[in-house]
């Protein structure tokens, strides 16, 4: 019984521990967030792209998906922003756990088990701004699938960073109905091995 009631109480101790933590992250990346539009911004470009592709017509379609310009190059310049911005933070807190849950301060006592969270905001940064400048000519209704895409691997980044893996992975699929491999398949190629690279261990970078 003893031993149940100190498993109990190292439970609730790290489940405290570890919300504290995440509260701390998730202030961090809010307090520069909230200098930007970006929730609002992508939200309509995710649901003006779904609209478009609901449309019959393919003139119309495109109709739409030219509508959106603006926004996808506001979006651009505000993530490249928030990325510059976050370069200023202390590398100590701006480090991101590669296991599946979250391991409070892991950056601390696992550091070869952490990467720069700073690094993968500019990553996503160039590929956005690589799609939307559009330099490969994709025509409207493909570059619209990868800006989702895009949009999609950043905001699971964020959430990664201010939770976890595994918390991420259920958001974006719960959100919108596709898994993290399957975001990871749609970005461009730049992002995509960019992101990889990120990921393996640090001397390999």
């Amino acid at each position: 019984m003893d031993t149940v009631i100190l498993l109990l109480i190292a439970a609730i101790a790290l489940h405290l521990v570890r919300a504290r933590y995440q509260r701390g992250r998730i202030i961090l990346l809010g307090r520069h967030l909230s200098s930007f539009q970006l929730e609002r911004h992508m939200e309509t470009l995710t649901n003006g792209y779904t609209r478009a592709i609901g449309e019959q017509d393919s003139a119309r379609q495109l109709q739409v998906l030219e509508m959106f310009s603006q926004t996808e190059h506001a979006v651009a310049t505000q993530i490249q922003s928030l990325a510059d911005l976050l370069q200023k933070e202390p590398a100590e807190q701006t480090r991101v756990g590669m296991l599946p849950i979250c391991v409070p301060y892991a950056e601390r006592f696992l550091p070869t088990m952490t990467r720069d969270f700073r690094q993968l905001l500019q990553i996503h940064a160039v590929g956005l701004r690589h799609v939307v400048d559009n330099p490969e000519q994709l025509d409207l209704k493909s570059r619209a699938y990868h800006l989702s895409a895009e949009l999609y691997l950043f905001q699971h980044s964020c959430h990664w960073f201010c939770k976890s893996r595994t918390v991420a992975d259920a958001r974006l699929l719960a959100r919108h109905k596709v898994t993290h491999q399957k975001v990871l398949e749609s970005v461009s190629a730049q992002t995509r091995n960019a992101y990889l690279r990120w990921q393996q261990k640090p001397e390999q970078q």
